[in-house]
């Protein structure tokens, strides 16, 4: 996996992190310190490893059916002269089942890699969640999902006019992977 991100690519090869991040709550205020529940949003998120681009689509659900219509949108996407893109995602079931494995073996050009278990904050694609937490989500009070939904787009929108990526080389992946094993607990 560290190669994949730091490795120069060739002109015909491009790396997407993606996920989702889950659950999003427009949460709307009324009263002071009070909210109503009005229900929840999924981003699923692609972001380009080397030019810092995203792409993004919110939805109502959390499926293997909403991660391929953001498959599809890269496919409609992305010029045919990138003839090897890189999916890096973690190990749910939504990123490998089989919905997704037959549209896989359908679209050659896309090749799915997987983080360890357990490792998804390697996904590059989590940093720039951090980035939206932050810059757009800190005081989710949106009038109701509709709002919300078109300020993570106009969001990304804005992103993508200043997009860079996140400098990852052989040197900074070494150091991470050294802190996560050294906060692991020792064995008997």
């Amino acid at each position: 996996m560290a190669a994949l991100l730091t490795r120069p690519l060739a002109p015909h090869e491009v790396v997407l992190s993606l996920d989702e991040k889950t659950s999003l709550q427009p949460r709307p205020r009324q009263v002071e310190h009070e909210y109503r529940r009005a229900g929840a949003l999924h981003l699923f998120a692609a972001f380009d490893t080397r030019s810092g681009r995203v792409y993004g689509r919110s939805t109502r659900r959390k499926r293997q059916v909403e991660y391929l219509a953001l498959l599809e949108e890269l496919d409609r996407t992305l010029p045919s002269t990138l003839t090897t893109i890189h999916l890096l995602a973690d190990n749910v079931s939504v990123h490998h089942g089989k919905q997704v494995q037959a549209w896989l073996a359908a679209h050659p050009r896309f090749v799915a890699h997987f983080t360890p278990v357990h490792c998804s904050w390697m996904n590059p694609i989590e940093q720039w969640f951090s980035i939206l937490q932050r810059k757009r989500l800190r005081h989710p009070d949106f009038a109701g999902l509709d709002e919300l939904a078109a300020r993570v787009a106009q969001f990304i929108a804005e992103w993508n006019q200043v997009a860079h990526p996140f400098r990852w080389t052989p040197q900074s992946f070494a150091k991470i992977l050294a802190k996560a094993e050294a906060a692991l607990p020792e064995t008997a």
